[in-house]
């Protein structure tokens, strides 16, 4: 049986992005390496035997009263379902436009692509050269038996008021939130109110950066924060 008829209970849309979508593989110093499919990406069985690491990218979109959009993933999502996260979490995949090395070009065209797939918002509202890089980390995380991740991580920040329009296929639902509407949304998190969960990855930015390049982003700083060189080895 092959991993097509295998998952053939997964839902339509998700199925489709796992095996047509190919993520750029890279080792542990973002050096290209490879691609493969979004499936195989994150199977924790391949995750683990042949050590896959892909690029991914975290975008953290705020408003201009510098409220941070949040996004919670839909139920259909096949790895970590309905969990809040930050505003937008893809993959820049192995196509030309999005392999791009200079100045993460590659990775912020893929977040304009995302922004609009999972939330509508037009590129126009969110020109390439307004995603400010941040830094990268590098993370693993399983999602249950058999999904998971394992992704070197781009973080792209950028103050924008934005018409969003979200993809149920992507998006369950969205909402803005100032640090206090952050801080409560964490301790319900660790508290297991309400069912709340955050996605790890998000997390591990929230708990490391965030706070402090809030504060950057509120003072009109931000590149300030940028450092590009090193690679944050997260667990």
């Amino acid at each position: 049986m092959d991993d097509a008829t295998a998952d053939s209970g997964m839902d339509a849309v998700q199925r489709r992005l796992m095996f047509e979508d190919e993520c750029i593989l890279v080792d542990e110093n973002d050096e290209v390496v490879g691609h493969d499919t979004k499936y195989n990406c994150h199977l924790m069985e391949k995750i683990e035997s042949e050590n896959l690491l892909h690029r991914a990218f975290s975008v953290f979109l705020f408003n201009s009263k510098y409220e941070l959009l949040l996004q919670q993933r839909s139920a259909t999502k096949v790895t970590f379902p309905l969990v809040w996260t930050n505003t937008c979490c893809s993959h820049p995949l192995f196509r030309e436009s999005e392999l791009l090395e200079e100045h993460a070009l590659g990775v912020r065209n893929a977040a304009q692509r995302k922004l609009l797939d999972e939330l509508g918002i037009p590129s126009e509202d969110i020109p390439v050269d307004q995603f400010i890089p941040l830094g990268r980390m590098m993370y693993k995380a399983p999602s249950d038996g058999k999904w998971g991740e394992h992704e070197l991580d781009y973080l792209l920040f950028i103050v924008r008021d934005v018409k969003v329009h979200p993809n149920p296929d992507e998006v369950a639902d969205i909402k803005y939130v100032n640090r206090e509407q952050l801080k409560e949304l964490l301790r319900k998190a660790d508290a297991g109110e309400e069912g709340l969960k955050l996605s790890p990855w998000f997390r591990l930015v929230v708990d490391n950066f965030l706070l402090k390049w809030w504060d950057h982003v509120e003072k009109g700083t931000i590149k300030e924060a940028a450092d590009m060189k090193t690679i944050h080895k997260l667990t």
